[in-house]
């Protein structure tokens, strides 16, 4: 005998994963993570006994419910299913499963969809910040075709805009958490920052590397691995963070000159294997950096003219835009609003089957 649970799988920006109502899971925790273990397939490198992708870019659950916050529709608690172990996480966001919340609201009737477009206001519970997501929704229904194209993701698909205007220390309790643009560790310099994710920036040269290096060769790279993750235990506390030794975040992210028209291009590890693209608000939190005097990605960095600038953050299967809104305080740029542009599709729904002993 198995359990059944109802289920919408689908494909946010450059992930996916099982979205669920969160009155179809256990409230308990405990309980909770251990069916998404057996939903997912995890501890297995494969994740052969689940529907998992073996990879923490497709090992991510998001668990959604009704609001009762004021200017609120729905709540979206994000969960990190790790591969290999059997953890789950919800010590970060993921602004790429964010970009199927909308559409899955309502789908689920959480949201009663308005021609031709709806607005959904979504509360990250993981960082406690509102987000705007606009759906395009002819008929009151999700459109998922569409023109929108996003690197890392075959074909086009129908836009979704998420637009953010109280990231800034979501996670750290500060934009810059050491009080610093700069902080040099083990000889190397590098920006703490957290405007939605918290990252740790160097020059990809001062870890004598390229900054173009495949995702491949950066994962089989075991000397930088090691140096970039010694560096990572060393700022956690300094961020904020305690000891990060188990932990997901910070994110540590390499940046070089850009080479195809972007701001800079970039390198991520999340944190102990190479991102294929790069996290939504880790490109937040990267192009942001860009506007920091003296940071090294400052130093790399091509800006575009304007208050409002498109912020094409580079990684390794093309650029993640990022709009962010300016404005000049006492000789100081400061962001006042970042958006971004995703695309979502859902790809199955019905229900995923765990043993009942669960």
């Amino acid at each position: 005998m198995q359990t059944a649970i109802p289920c919408l799988f689908m494909r946010g920006g450059t992930s996916r994963g099982p979205f669920f109502l969160e009155s179809d899971l256990p409230a308990e925790t405990a309980a909770r993570d251990r069916i998404l273990l057996a939903v997912m397939g995890s501890p297995d490198p494969r994740q052969i006994d689940g529907i998992g992708g073996a990879d923490p870019l497709t090992s991510k659950v998001a668990i959604i419910s009704p609001s009762e916050r004021p200017g609120i529709d729905v709540d979206y608690l994000f969960l990190q299913v790790w591969v290999d172990r059997a953890e789950v996480s919800d010590a970060q966001n993921c602004g790429n499963i964010l970009a199927g919340v909308a559409p899955f609201a309502i789908e689920r009737g959480l949201v009663r969809g308005c021609d031709p477009v709806t607005k959904v206001r979504i509360f990250m519970v993981n960082s406690a910040q509102n987000v705007v997501a606009t759906v395009q929704t002819p008929g009151g229904q999700p459109e998922y075709q569409g023109t929108a194209r996003i690197d890392g993701v075959p074909g086009t698909a129908a836009p979704i805009p998420l637009s953010f205007t109280d990231t800034a220390g979501s996670t750290c309790g500060a934009l810059l958490p050491t009080g610093r643009a700069v902080d040099v560790i083990d000889g190397v310099e590098v920006t703490c920052i957290d405007n939605g994710m918290p990252v740790v920036i160097m020059r990809a040269s001062d870890v004598h590397r390229t900054g173009y290096e495949t995702r491949d060769e950066l994962d089989a790279d075991t000397e930088l691995k090691a140096r970039i993750e010694a560096i990572r235990l060393k700022v956690g506390p300094m961020m904020n963070l305690a000891d990060v030794k188990t932990q997901t975040v910070p994110k540590m992210i390499l940046v070089a000159p850009p080479r195809d028209g972007g701001v800079l291009t970039t390198r991520s590890f999340i944190p102990h294997r190479a991102h294929a693209t790069i996290g939504v608000f880790a490109a937040v939190s990267v192009a942001t950096a860009c506007l920091l005097p003296g940071s090294p990605a400052h130093s790399l960095a091509v800006i575009p003219a304007g208050a409002t600038k498109l912020m094409l953050v580079e990684h390794p299967t093309g650029v993640s835009p990022v709009s962010m809104t300016t404005e000049q305080q006492d000789g100081q740029t400061f962001v006042t609003e970042a958006a971004i542009i995703s695309t979502a599709r859902a790809l199955f729904t019905g229900h995923v089957l765990v043993p009942e002993s669960l």
